[in-house]
């Protein structure tokens, strides 16, 4: 987990010395210094390794997976551009199990949609909004008082804040070089609709209705402009003017990903990350102004 946080700290420092053009020296210390950092194991269960050396895990279902913060709320991991070590999460999440309470049972379900497995982090949520009384709370089965309180012996705000924050990665992901809409939508979601939900670069998701799955409307707002990239399960045309598909690296430095190189031995589990096929449009949008989108 170390290694993950430092790589994320450094890395974010790195891009924002290199967009605003300040502080080159530090910038090529912490990319010295980066360079250093022990890199991501995989282990002899194709799971991701915890520690630097591959020790048989003492409580293989202990409801902890901080070693998994490169995937989420980091952005080192990605099924799409790192699919070998997304495998390996998702292996370790199997070996760890599903249960648990509190902040563990959050950052499974934001795993899980990070890893865009819809269904099992619809699962969670709907293990983590399971009734509990006072006299039923233990630390391996999930659930939620009759106040809405996360049922964490006593409780956990923790729990609730990452529920809300699964919720929201299942519709919405904007960490890995796109505005990525509905990357986790499980079966019982397939027709609905939200507003609000703000993505990084200052956009804000004004309105979102699906049908069957299908983005079918679609209302965007620029709040500082610069290049939307749009990352969809279906086509869809811009109102009032015409969508170019992406090509290349996006432009807008508020999506700049870091490449992280998966090894030949890394490769062989990566197969069991299921990509559904997207598609992705480049837009440069103005501040302040609305666009609106339709089947």
């Amino acid at each position: 987990m170390d290694m993950s946080l430092i790589w994320d700290l450094f890395t974010n420092l790195i891009q924002a010395s290199e967009h605003l053009n300040i502080d080159e020296d530090f910038r090529k210390t912490l990319i010295e210094k980066r360079s250093k950092l022990f890199p991501l194991q995989i282990g002899k269960y194709g799971n991701l390794q915890e520690w630097y050396k591959d020790f048989n895990d003492f409580e293989p279902h202990h409801r902890h997976v901080s070693h998994l913060f490169g995937l989420f709320p980091g952005r080192e991991i990605s099924p799409i551009e790192t699919p070998c070590f997304a495998a390996a999460v998702k292996k370790s999440l199997e070996i760890r199990g599903d249960e648990g309470t509190g902040w563990s049972k959050g950052w499974k379900i934001n795993l899980w949609a990070r890893l865009f497995d819809s269904n099992h982090a619809h699962k969670l949520i709907r293990e983590q909004l399971n009734l509990i009384t006072a006299d039923e709370t233990n630390y391996t089965k999930g659930g939620t008082f009759p106040n809405l309180f996360d049922a964490h012996p006593p409780f956990q705000i923790d729990g609730n804040f990452g529920g809300a924050s699964g919720f929201v990665e299942m519709l919405l992901q904007s960490q890995d070089g796109a505005v990525h809409l509905l990357p986790a939508l499980p079966d019982e979601w397939k027709t609905g609709k939200v507003t609000g939900l703000k993505a990084r670069g200052g956009f804000e998701i004004v309105s979102m209705e699906w049908k069957d799955g299908k983005i079918i409307n679609l209302a965007i707002k620029s709040n500082i402009g610069g290049n939307l990239r749009l990352r969809l399960p279906n086509k869809i045309k811009l109102m009032n003017g015409v969508l170019k598909p992406a090509q290349g690296e996006n432009s807008n430095p508020f999506y700049t990903t870091e490449k992280i190189t998966c090894t030949d031995n890394d490769k062989a589990g990566a197969q069991s990350i299921q990509l559904k096929p997207t598609f992705e449009y480049d837009l440069n949008t103005q501040a302040g102004k609305v666009y609106e989108f339709k089947i």
